[in-house]
């Protein structure tokens, strides 16, 4: 695996000539490096800095909890939340990487270990259909229902079962681990058959009651004359149903199960039927659509009449819809103003009117919270579909939004005043995984990653600013990393794999057999007139496993001495015996780096090379470094197994 650079702050730009003698300026970053779009080079290598122990950053390995030896949603949100955690997971897991990947499986067995089977009991004594997954959980607690708002009336987590499905569905896919997908196939599989359950043969949408979409409990189904609510068709339940079976059905052809891949495929076709009754004339989505025939989420209608976002980039960005109509719904969204008041995307626009709640209060009115509020899990499905399309200033301003938050450590979610203000300002600093939605897309819209029972698809989408690109960083498939580079823009014109010529290609896609590639694969694509060049030259640079002097401990860790120097010891023990890839000795390096992490934010801070953060956010933003390291720490002796359970 590759070593980051170690350039972890401002713009690092090498003057160097191009071919025809003109000068040229390249970045030199991190994760990144690359020539042309500077500031876009540098937003995509700031977008990998927030996964890794970061000086200057708030990053993802500070919502470490030993309770669960995994990721929690935030230091005061003690639980893991599907809607929250389903746009920043999906688009990091193509790049995350050991002790990550098993932070994020514990972290979702949560769901799978404690998922609905008819007879266990969760929060408020609800039992679950089964296959049933839920909102939120913790070790011992599950909420099968949206808990907020008036619970007696809500359904089940229908859109929070299809979202939880496409996740573990996609970790699968990446990993091929055979163990590992027969141990969670059967629980995938009654996820699908809940959803299959609400399925209407007639119009072949899903029925879904008050809060049984993933922002709830903003939808309140369908109220009938007599002022109760029952259920309507979700166009986000289907949007996302399709999403999750499109990686079931491949999760099932790798394991070989022709039968359930034949089963899925039907299902999955008979939803995409269903679209075209919740479709509006211009090609967008509506929000749902009640059984009398009322519609909600006609943009301009006179009753219901707002846009709803989620279904809609969700379309785009999980190519639910082809080309020419997820074109049409982008240009719905660009062209209503209110939907982007500060460069992020808003849930709805205008208003909802069809809530159970009046939208008098705070937390119910039109801009706070699931009515007009941001949740950077949508925006990060968001800048996926702006990159499948090409709308790469629409992602460039979103990043740059987000860097406003990241820079002050108000990484909150949700955000407040359509999208402007953090919902916990009384906190000296803010941290949730939702916000690290954003950055995750920003790498993963580059290439898309569509991962297959056999293969990997790269579609590239580079800003024609950018004319050479490197990702200095592995992409996991399988037991396999990739390395990729771009050269030119424009169409492909020819590919490369560790120098050698690839022709797995077309003009806008590589495929990538998994048994067709090295273990370690340098993938460079060639668009445009750009051409190969002779001889191949590896541009990563090979790992070098971090290392400690214990007397060099910054200052506040010196309590930490035995544990930091046992870190150190186990990860030079497991390199040293080739167990340096396993998960336990990527815990142990993990608590290095983050050491590592403080130690060079106190030396860029004695250099006044990081802007100071006012007195209180200061200290909480330090500490947060310190508690960091005690938790990995903690953790790495809790849990001392090679799988982390």
């Amino acid at each position: 695996m590759r070593c980051p650079r170690r350039i972890p702050l401002s713009l690092s730009v090498a003057v160097a000539l191009s071919s025809v003698g003109a000068v040229a300026e390249r970045f030199e970053g991190k994760f990144y490096s690359g020539q042309g779009d500077l500031e876009y080079l540098q937003l995509l290598d700031i977008s990998r800095r927030m996964f890794a122990p970061d000086p200057e950053f708030q990053n993802v390995a500070m919502l470490y909890t030993p309770t669960w030896n995994g990721f929690v949603e935030g230091p005061t949100w003690g639980a893991w939340w599907v809607q929250n955690s389903y746009g920043p997971t999906y688009c990091a897991v193509p790049f995350y990487v050991e002790p990550y990947i098993t932070f994020l499986q514990n972290a979702q067995d949560l769901w799978f270990d404690q998922m609905g089977d008819g007879k266990r009991k969760g929060y408020k004594d609800w039992v679950a259909p089964d296959g049933c997954l839920c909102d939120a959980a913790s070790p011992g607690w599950i909420a099968y229902k949206q808990g907020d708002g008036r619970i007696d009336i809500h359904d089940w987590g229908m859109e929070f079962t299809a979202a939880g499905l496409l996740l573990q569905s996609e970790l699968l896919l990446i990993s091929r681990d055979a163990d590992a997908i027969a141990r969670y196939l059967p629980k995938l599989r009654r996820c699908a058959d809940f959803l299959e359950s609400r399925r209407d043969p007639r119009n072949n949408l899903f029925l879904a009651g008050p809060a049984g979409n993933l922002l709830a409990p903003s939808y309140a189904g369908w109220k009938r004359p007599d002022g109760t609510y029952d259920k309507a068709y979700l166009g986000g339940l289907s949007i996302t149903t399709i999403a999750a079976l499109d990686r079931l059905i491949e999760l099932e052809r790798l394991a070989g199960e022709e039968a359930k891949v034949r089963l899925f495929t039907e299902r999955r076709e008979l939803a995409r039927q269903g679209l075209s009754a919740i479709t509006t004339e211009e090609g967008y989505f509506l929000k749902s659509l009640d059984p009398d025939g009322t519609k909600h989420g006609v943009y301009g209608a006179g009753k219901h009449g707002y846009f709803e976002a989620s279904p809609n980039h969700d379309a785009i960005a999980f190519r639910v819809v082809p080309d020419d109509q997820a074109e049409k719904i982008y240009n719905k969204i660009a062209a209503i103003p209110g939907l982007r008041p500060h460069d992020f995307i808003l849930p709805n626009c205008p208003g909802l009117d069809d809530m159970y709640e009046e939208p008098d209060d705070w937390l119910w009115k039109f801009g706070t919270w699931v009515n007009g509020g941001h949740w950077s899990t949508c925006e990060a499905r968001m800048i996926l579909a702006y990159h499948r399309l090409g709308k790469f200033e629409d992602a460039r301003r979103s990043m740059k939004q987000l860097l406003t938050f990241a820079r002050q450590f108000r990484m909150d979610n949700p955000l407040v005043d359509f999208g402007s203000k953090v919902y916990q300002p009384k906190e000296a600093i803010n941290l949730c995984y939702d916000s690290f939605g954003p950055p995750a897309a920003m790498i993963r819209g580059l290439f898309e990653y569509l991962y297959k029972a056999d293969s990997l698809v790269l579609v590239p989408h580079i800003p024609p600013g950018i004319t050479e690109l490197e990702q200095n960083f592995p992409i996991r498939f399988g037991a396999k990393q990739l390395f990729i580079k771009t050269m030119g823009n424009g169409k492909i014109g020819a590919a490369r794999i560790n120098g050698e010529p690839w022709k797995s290609f077309d003009e806008s896609s590589v495929s990538l057999p998994y048994q067709g590639i090295p273990d370690r694969a340098s993938v460079e694509i060639f668009l445009g007139d750009a051409q190969p060049k002779a001889p191949f030259d590896a541009w990563w640079e090979e790992q070098t496993p971090p290392s400690l002097a214990p007397d060099t401990l910054p200052a506040g860790l010196e309590g930490m001495r035995d544990q930091i120097v046992e870190a150190s010891s186990l990860n030079a023990k497991l390199v040293e015996s080739g167990s340096g890839e396993t998960y336990h000795a990527a815990h142990a390096r993990l608590v290095l780096e983050a050491v590592d992490a403080y130690r060079e934010r106190l030396k860029l801070q004695s250099e006044e090379r990081i802007p100071p953060l006012p007195s209180e956010s200061q200290a909480a933003a330090d500490k947060s470094y310190r508690d960091t390291v005690d938790r990995l720490c903690v953790g790495l002796k809790q849990f001392p197994g090679e799988n982390g359970k």
